[in-house]
Order: structure tokens, then sequence, then C-alpha cells
């Protein structure tokens, strides 16, 4: 489906053509085909199992078992220039929030101190940087995750639920820092059922592939 705001939108990051994908002999999506741009917002939307979080590991490069194309125009490497979070925090239990950061932060070189301790306080963790993670609330391990967001140096985030277990003060937070992201030329791919203003551009996955979708 073509967009007339197309013409006025950022030269493309992502090119996906004719996408699909089949997991234990059952077709989860096919000729799934869009671009997307810098200062984009996607959201991959569709029912439980309909392959959402499997479209985020092939965009992401972690499972190449699919058919069709993409193709990333970035100015450095798919891992340096990319941020993927997973629907689990993926957090050692056993670490603080401010050593987990650091751990998380040190895969991808960044390893500004200052930095993370500015990013946990951004997420309302300000206090709890040495508390161990295994102290901390369900959702309070979900901002550990989400502070990532505040650290600088990487233009594409690509977001599995990243609303899960953060209450209506978090989800403000985390909408609003989506939306400086993209307002600064990043790129935001991410799933969830919460739906974002009218900006948001959309990839209906479940009942009614294949599709992608001008802003929703």
């Amino acid at each position: 489906m073509s967009d007339p705001n197309d013409r006025h939108r950022n030269p493309p990051l992502l090119q996906v053509d004719a996408l699909g994908c089949e997991r234990d002999e059952r077709s989860l999506f096919v000729g799934l085909s869009f671009t997307a741009s810098a200062g984009d917002i996607w959201q991959v939307a569709g029912p439980n199992g309909a392959g959402k979080t499997t479209l985020l590991r092939i965009l992401a490069g972690l499972f190449g078992f699919y058919e069709g194309r993409l193709h990333w125009q970035l100015p450095a490497t798919l891992r340096e220039s990319m941020l993927y979070l997973g629907h689990r925090p993926g957090l050692r239990e056993e670490l603080t929030p401010l050593e987990n950061l650091t751990w998380l932060s040190a895969l991808h070189g960044q390893k500004q101190d200052a930095a993370l301790m500015a990013a946990l306080s951004a997420v309302g963790l300000g206090g709890f940087e040495t508390l161990p993670v295994a102290h901390l609330s369900a959702g309070q391990k979900r901002r550990v995750a989400l502070a990532r967001l505040w650290l600088p140096g990487k233009p594409v985030w690509i977001l599995d639920e990243p609303f899960t277990a953060i209450d209506a003060e978090g989800v403000a937070l985390v909408e609003a820092q989506l939306r400086r992201h993209a307002a600064a030329g990043g790129l935001v791919i991410y799933t969830s059922h919460h739906q974002l203003a009218a900006d948001t551009r959309q990839i209906m996955l479940g009942a009614h592939m294949p599709g992608s979708g001008a802003p929703a």
C-alpha cells in the first residue's frame, strides 16, 4: 500500500520485500513488504502467535530462516547501529542495576559511567543503582532494561513489548523517549498491543496478512 506522504519522508534505512517465514510447518507471514526510514516509528501488531517476535528477530539479524529480501542501509554495521531489546529484561539478578547496565552497554561499546547513572535516573531508578536486581519489582527490572534507551549511539531501536510490566507513568516516559528518538532521526520498530498516537506506522500480522500500513 503506497502512502502519498512517502515523498516527504527521509531516505530509507530498511527495505523489506516479499518477506515470509515458516515455523514448525506453519506459515507465520508471507509477502510482507515495507520501507522504514529515519524518523519513523513502526508498530508490529497482531494476535499472539502471529510471528511478531520472529519478525523482529529477523530484522535484527538474529533469525535467518526466512524467504524474501531485507536490506539495511546504515552508516555502520548492524551490530553497531542497532539496539535490540527482547520481551524479557535479560538481567543478572545478583548484579545491581548499574552493574547490569555497565555490562550490557560494554557489549555494545558504550562505557560512559556518567551516562549510565543519568539513564537510570531518567527511568526513575535514582537511589536504586546499587541495590541487587533480585530485590526490585518486575516493573523496576523492566526499567533497568529500558534505561538503555537513554544511552546515545544507536540509531535503530528494535523493541519487543517495551511497555510490559511498567505502570502508566512508565508507559508515558517510554512513549516520550521513542518520539524523541524518532524526532532526532532515529528509527523505532516495536511490538506491542499498546497503540501510540496517529503518526505511528503499522505492520499488521495475522488474519489480514500479508499487509503493511501507512500511519495507523
